[in-house]
Formats: C-alpha cells, structure tokens, sequence
C-alpha cells in the first residue's frame, strides 16, 4: 500500500529579480514529505534553502516570481488566492524563522501573538485561547507560561523567543511544520534543546516537518530522511542514515569530510571546499559542482545537468560520475531511525 504524501513538490522553480540579473533560486527541484515524516534540507548558505520554504509558504517578494506544483493534501498552494493562502497558514502549514528577535512584533505581549491565530482559524473564545496558549508554553518548555504570556518579546531570552515562536507554530495543530535554520541565533546547549523538542512534538503529534539546516549534525539524528541541495537544485536525497553512511554525490561527501569530529586531531586543519557557489544569475550549463568538483569530467559540464536518479532504495543523486557504492554499509548509531 503506497502512502499519500502530506506534501509534493514537483519541478520547482524560482526566480528572483535583480540589478544584475534574474537569480535562479530554486531550479527544479522536486520532492516529497510523507505523513508524520521529517524531511533534512541541507547545503552551505546561499544553496537556496530558505527560498525555498518561503516559496512553499507563498512568501516571496513582490520582484519574485514561481513555476511548477506544490501539492498539499490534494491542492496545488501555487494556485490557490491569497484569501485562500491564508486558510491554510497557520492552521495548515506554519513555519519556524530563523530569528524570532525579528519574527516576533516587539510591541505586542506574548499572550496576543499567540492566541490570535487560534481565535481566527479555530474559532475559540478568548479564554479557551489563553488557556491552550498555557499549555502551548508548556508543552515548548518555557517555565512560569502565566508570567510569559504578559511579557513582551524583549523581555525573554533568545531560547525562550524560540520556543514561543514554536509554541505559536503549533497553535493551530498544523499537519505541516517547516523549521527554517531555527537554531541560527542561540548557543551551542539551546541548540540541542530546540531541535530535540521540535522532533519530540513532530512525533507525539504525528504531524510532517521539514528541518532546513546548513549543519549536517542537526539533521543527522532527527530526520527520517534528507535532501542535499547545492546552488538551486538537490544533488541528493534519500534515507537519512543511507546518505550521510554511504554519500554517493561529491558535494555529499566534501559536506561531511569538511564537518569536524569529536575525534578530529588537534592542530590539523579541516578539509575545506575549494571555490564557492557559482553565480546565481549564470548559472554554468551542466552539473553546478562541477567547477569544485575533483571527479568532474567533460560531459559534467556539458548541458543539460545530470537528472536525479534512482541508484538504490530510497536513494537519488544527481551525478554522472558518483562515487562507487561501498561493498558493506559502515555500522553506527541510529541516525534517521524513527
């Protein structure tokens, strides 16, 4: 029995109007999110990454512009009106930022920001609101959720604006959660607290996420499956303890050679990536790695790119030249288990 996604995406473009040009942001690219499944979007800044969830939110600047599906529970989102959009906002699909300093409205208390969106997709009183606004708070961790709710966003800690901004996430009982970079602003142990309630709530309530990360190590242990995205467009996806144990692409595997290790030794230099990002606005005509690429050949660069295939179950990469399969899959912990 085949499960019906929650989302699909399918040949996504996007396009960003500038002075020097058009920036091809997202560039074809294609995926799925099943139900109740969290999904790793990884690569370095500038890969397209953010644009990308902004695009599935119908967030993007007026100079912007989309082609392609975006298919959510039967309905392209593309398509939809902005009256429409905001029906499935919220109550649907909500999403994470990057930094809640700037998400959240700093002149209004905590209490309002939260409950508003309850009182208009949900249809609660204001008591109803403010009292599942205290178990939000809870749910999320931030202690004495009655004072807190009085406090305006200044008045709290970058951990504790986080988790509000999950908290109001989660309000309205989305089937849908994307996380963009949500750890991006605080410290090291505030990090792993945030992740590791975000993955908690995703699977008490069942509900799909889509994690956005520029570090490995935060998706390695908290998604069912990951997708490598480098200059627009995927390089490769697949199951999330299949790719970062057996990273076929090149891009992959310069990703994870370039991440340091508790084991790393002392004094000696991390592997770095040589070059960077081509131009957005000229793209080259075949594989986008393939200037920083030590495997490239000639038919890398030759148009058009190399496609997305099936090379093993669950696993996709988008390279002529990938690296060979090892004879026998290195044991380690569990890294995309459920």
């Amino acid at each position: 029995m085949t499960t019906k996604p929650a989302l699909r995406v399918r040949n996504l473009h996007t396009y960003i109007g500038t002075p020097r040009g058009v920036v091809r942001a997202v560039d074809d690219v294609s995926f799925g999110i099943d139900p109740a499944e969290a999904l790793g979007i990884v690569g370095e800044s500038g890969s397209g990454k953010s644009v990308l969830a902004r695009t599935l939110m119908g967030l993007l600047p007026p100079r912007a512009g989309c082609s392609g599906e975006v298919v959510f529970q039967g309905r392209d989102i593309l398509t939809l009106s902005k009256k429409e959009k905001l029906g499935v906002w919220g109550k649907q699909i909500s999403m994470v930022f990057q930094d809640p300093g700037r998400s959240l409205n700093p002149v209004v208390r905590i209490e309002r920001q939260l409950t508003e969106g309850m009182r208009k997709h949900l249809g609660v009183s204001r008591s109803e609101a403010r009292g599942r606004a205290l178990e939000l708070l809870g749910e999320v961790g931030v202690p004495d959720p009655e004072r807190r709710l009085r406090n305006y966003p200044h008045e709290m800690s970058g951990g504790m604006r986080q988790r509000v901004m999950i908290a109001i996430a989660l309000a309205c009982e989305p089937d849908l959660l994307i996380a963009d970079e949500p750890t991006t602003a605080l410290d090291v142990t505030i990090q792993r607290q945030i992740l590791d309630l975000l993955r908690r709530v995703q699977r008490n309530r069942g509900m799909s996420l889509l994690l956005i990360s520029h570090d490995l190590a935060v998706v390695a242990g908290r998604t069912d499956r990951v997708a490598v995205m480098y200059a627009g467009r995927l390089a490769e996806s697949g199951a999330t303890r299949r790719v970062f144990e057996t990273p076929r692409h090149h891009y992959t595997r310069a990703l994870l050679e370039a991440t340091p290790t508790i084991d790393h030794e002392r004094f000696t230099p991390l592997r770095l990536i040589p070059g960077s990002l081509p131009d957005p606005t000229a793209p080259p005509a075949g594989c986008r790695f393939a200037a920083r690429c030590s495997h490239a050949a000639g038919e890398c660069r030759d148009d058009p790119g190399p496609a997305m295939t099936e090379i093993a179950t669950d696993h996709r990469v988008a390279c002529l030249h990938p690296h060979p399969a090892p004879a026998m899959t290195a044991p380690g912990g569990d890294l995309g288990g459920r």
